[in-house]
């Protein structure tokens, strides 16, 4: 049976304050740190599953205009000054 994701958590942040030496009042330290491990795992395996599926589509100044009629800004070139 697969373990949920709060029981993962759960479990993580038992193991770290075991690793720190069994301190007191940092239970919600704990727990945060765990929380972005879990965080951190599932981004990575969502990153690899969505790349392996569909590529991102690049962004064009056709899909701009059709995203809420934002367009890019020309690119400036710097000027020189001549000496006069």
């Amino acid at each position: 049976m697969a373990e949920t994701r709060e029981e993962w958590i759960k479990k993580r942040a038992y193991a770290l304050w075991e690793e720190e030496g069994h301190p007191t009042g940092r239970d919600s330290i704990h727990w945060e740190q765990a929380r972005h491990e879990r965080d951190a795992l599932e981004g990575t395996a969502a990153t690899s599953k969505s790349k392996e599926a569909k590529p991102r589509a690049k962004r064009t100044v056709a899909s701009a205009k059709t995203n809420g009629g934002v367009t890019p800004a020309p690119k400036r070139t710097a000027s020189r000054k001549t000496a006069s």
